[in-house]
Order: C-alpha cells, then sequence, then structure tokens
C-alpha cells in the first residue's frame, strides 16, 4: 500500500469514528442504550478509542472490523426502539458479514437479534446513590457514575459525604475531582456552588454533606431516599459499623469498598454477585486485590483444580503508609512508601475463600509495596490437580479473557513490552500477563496485573448494579 492510501485508510476511520461518536450519545443518553465492541465500551469513547476497539476485535475472531463495516450497525441501531440494554456492534457486525455480502439486511437482522430490547418496558426507577468518603475510590467511583449521566441513566450521584469543612473546602474538594495526578483530568467541567453546599459535574449535582458520623445525616432534607450508601473510609468494616448509616433517614443499603469482617458477604463481581439477595442491607466489595485474582482462580480451578497456592502482591503504595518516615501503628508501613520495597500482610488469599468457597484453605498471601502510585500485580503460584503446559495454559486463559463470563472482569496481554503505567485505566479486574507464565506438569505461576484503584472501582460499580436490581441486559446473548 502507498503512503497516500495509508493516510487515506487513516482519514476514513477517523471520520467514520467521527460520525459514530454523536450517534453512541444520542442511543445512551436517550434510551439508555450502551454500545461496546467486543465488550470494550464507546461511551464517551474519543474518535482514537472507537478506533483502538475496533483493531482489538482481531484478538477475538483473528481478522479485521473496519468501522465502515460496523458503522452501518450503529445507523440501525439508533433507528429501532432499543432501551436498557447493552448492545455489541463488534459481536453483531462480524456474525452478520460472516454470511452477508452488502447492507441490504442489516436492519432486519438487526431487529430480530435485538428483539428483546425493543419497546422493552423502562419501569425500573432511577436509585439515589451517596459516596461516604472522597478519597481515592470515591473520586473514581464519582467519573464512574458521572460518565453515565443522562435521563436514562438508573444510578444517580447524588451526595458526598464529608468529615467536618473547613473554609475553602468545597473547592478542594472539586479541585481533587478535576485534576488527578495518575488518572489525569476530569473529562468534563466541575464547578462549585458555594451557596448550597455542591458541586455541579457534568450536569450532575452532587449535595455535599458534612458529618462526623455515619448516623448523623438526614438524607430526606436534600431529598435522597432509599439511598445506597457506598463507604470508602474503611473505618467501619463490621455490621455494627456499617450498620450506623441505616440509622439515617433515606438511606436503606451500605455497600463497603473494602474487605467485611463477621458474616458480611464479600462480593467479587463476575464470580458471585448472584449470592447478594434483595434481604441483603450491608455487603462488601472486598478488595482490589481479592478483585484481581478470583475471576483467574475461578478459572483455573475450574479447568485444572487447585490442590493449594500462594499469592504474592507487588502492591503500589497507598495512603495508609507514611511519605517519609514517621510513626505508625502498623509494622514496615511508618518506613517512607516513595523510598522503599515494605513487605506487609495481606488477607486478600483468605480473603477469596468467602467469595470462592471451594479455595477455602488453600492458599496463603503476602504483600510488598513498592514506591510506585499505581498498578499492582499479583503473582498466583498454584499446584495443580491436573498437568498442564504454559502454551495450554495460556490459550485456555486467552479464550476465558475473550469469550467467557469472565470476559468483562479478565483481560490478556502477550506485549513482550508492558509495564505497569501501560495498565493505568484498565477497566478490568485482572490482566494476564501470558509472557510471563509458568508452568509445567502440575506446578503453575501466573502474573496478574491490576489497576488497584480504576479496575477495582469498576467492580463495584458493579456490585452497586446488582444489589439495586439495575442489571443489563446484553445482547447478544
Amino acid at each position: 500500500m502507498s503512503a497516500d492510501k495509508h493516510l487515506q485508510s487513516w482519514q476514513e476511520r477517523f471520520e467514520m469514528a467521527e460520525a459514530m461518536q454523536p450517534l453512541l450519545g444520542k442511543l445512551y443518553r436517550n434510551q439508555g442504550v450502551e454500545v461496546v465492541v467486543y465488550g470494550k465500551p464507546l461511551l464517551n469513547a474519543s474518535t482514537i478509542e472507537i478506533i483502538k476497539a475496533h483493531r482489538l476485535v482481531r484478538r477475538h475472531v483473528g481478522e479485521k472490523l473496519r468501522l465502515r463495516e460496523s458503522f452501518p450497525f450503529v445507523q440501525a441501531l439508533s433507528k429501532l426502539a432499543v432501551k436498557q440494554c447493552k448492545v455489541d456492534i463488534g459481536k453483531l457486525a462480524v456474525n452478520y458479514w460472516r454470511d452477508h455480502t452488502d447492507v441490504s439486511e442489516i436492519e432486519n437482522y438487526m431487529a430480530k437479534e435485538l428483539a428483546d430490547a425493543i419497546d422493552h418496558a423502562d419501569d425500573v426507577a432511577p436509585r439515589d446513590v451517596v459516596l461516604y468518603g472522597f478519597g481515592r475510590i470515591g473520586r473514581l467511583l464519582a467519573r464512574l457514575l458521572i460518565e453515565r449521566t443522562g435521563r436514562s441513566n438508573k444510578l444517580r450521584l447524588r451526595a458526598i459525604v464529608l468529615r467536618g469543612g473547613k473554609k475553602g473546602d468545597l473547592e478542594k474538594r472539586a479541585s481533587l475531582l478535576r485534576r488527578d495526578s495518575v488518572h489525569g483530568p476530569f473529562n468534563g467541567s466541575v464547578e462549585v456552588d458555594e451557596d448550597n453546599n455542591a458541586i455541579i459535574a457534568n450536569g450532575t449535582y452532587i449535595q455535599v454533606i458534612y458529618a462526623n458520623s455515619p448516623d448523623e445525616v438526614d438524607y430526606t432534607k436534600y431529598d435522597i431516599s432509599d439511598a445506597l450508601v457506598v463507604d470508602n473510609t474503611g473505618i467501619w468494616k463490621d455490621e455494627a459499623g456499617l450498620g450506623l448509616h441505616l440509622k439515617s433517614p433515606g438511606a436503606s443499603k451500605v455497600l463497603l469498598t473494602a474487605p467485611a469482617k463477621g458474616a458480611i458477604k464479600n462480593i467479587v463481581y463476575g464470580v458471585n454477585e448472584g449470592d447478594i439477595t434483595p434481604e441483603d442491607i450491608i455487603v462488601s466489595a472486598a478488595s482490589c486485590t481479592t478483585n484481581a485474582i478470583t475471576p483467574v482462580l475461578k478459572a483455573v480451578n475450574d479447568k485444572y483444580g487447585i490442590e493449594n497456592g500462594h499469592v504474592e502482591t507487588i502492591h503500589s503504595y497507598t495512603n495508609d503508609q507514611n511519605l517519609i518516615d514517621n510513626y505508625h501503628t502498623a509494622d514496615r508501613r511508618g518506613r517512607s512508601a516513595p523510598l522503599n520495597m515494605v513487605i506487609t500482610e495481606t488477607g486478600a488469599a483468605k480473603a477469596v475463600a468467602k467469595a470462592l468457597p471451594v479455595l477455602a484453605g488453600k492458599l496463603t498471601g503476602n504483600a510488598i509495596r513498592v514506591p510506585t502510585p499505581n498498578v499492582s500485580m499479583a503473582i498466583i503460584s498454584m499446584n495443580l490437580n491436573a498437568e498442564t503446559s504454559k502454551d495450554e495454559l495460556n490459550e485456555y486463559l486467552k479464550d476465558t479473557a475473550l469469550q467467557s463470563p469472565l470476559q468483562n472482569q479478565i483481560d490478556y496481554t502477550d506485549s513482550t513490552e508492558i509495564v505497569s503505567s501501560d495498565l493505568v485505566g484498565s477497566r478490568y479486574a485482572g490482566v494476564i500477563d501470558s509472557q510471563a507464565t509458568i508452568a509445567e506438569g502440575k506446578r503453575a505461576i501466573l502474573y496478574v496485573w491490576y489497576d488497584n484503584e480504576f479496575g477495582y472501582s469498576c467492580q463495584v460499580v458493579g456490585v452497586m448494579q446488582t444489589m439495586l436490581g439495575l442489571t443489563t441486559l446484553s445482547l447478544p446473548a
């Protein structure tokens, strides 16, 4: 292909992606239809992100999906009365072009494939969400909830609760939402309403409430009712402490973004969210590490069986450590986080058993905090019940990442150059680094990257939706 043809091809893809954007936006804002390409979300995607999503189709089916081949499906979708669903135009387009050579039957094909979502009754009321705490996870959850802003959005961020505010606090909180040293600038506009103590982000009105205890707030004063309170503080981890939230008028359920103590269910979205019942009013979304390793462990155990194993977490430092050497109640965490590797404990290996009971008592774990601000790695060493090889295990995990019910939790890379910073912003619970896999006989070691902030927050949103009964129809099945 000549240089001019390369440029012409790129321009065609770019223009097609630009033409898709308004259609994708209207489908979500007006009809609650989220469009994906083999699981890759296109909601608020840039033109380059749309092009990249199409390039990844080759990994799934071994051949390209051109934007000119998928664009007619977006057009057809925009003409159908589909509501409140997730539609994979990548799968629809690939399946169609295997049996057809022209566009004449696309609208009929789409109507047939999406019949379950056409004129789908939109009778589920929007639900209120309150973020109790506004640290690293709280602000990322806010970003994820705000990106879904629209008339059809059912998960509505209504308030954030903070401890006693000083003068200038509101503007500082808004500034932290606007700018993030790790995840970059907020995608949109953030305004401050000083008179009403609120932050307005991309049209989402967020009431800022100051309180020193979970039971001090009357949410009904702010027209908030039947709300899910997401506790990001990590201060309260048992039923007694988290139950304080339920004493506040307007709060009906609580989700903890940390491992819980006692009999509270620890949920890893994609693995055991089916354990959540309408009667569950306090639930935990477990930890970032537990979310990263449990889907992978489930996949391996389903095929090979796990006799026992050890998980070593190479974890970015967190706000619980000191920047410089200073007193800390925990062992070693008082030493300077940006200057040291710090051995510390993790309960993630034991916590796996709460989400995947078949592995109870089979795993040990430890952690090393390292001088990076985000993205961690779990090294999972296992003794299996059946023999395998590196190639066989990798092929199975690749298929799991691309085709299985765990495809939204597990990603897979065969890059020989990938490093931690490349995974910032990954929406997956964990990413298999296939080049590092070691397997021989019944011994296997897997290296799993994870964005311990953003990837985990995406998992939390899934648990939120499940708790509130806001599950989405995904098509094609």
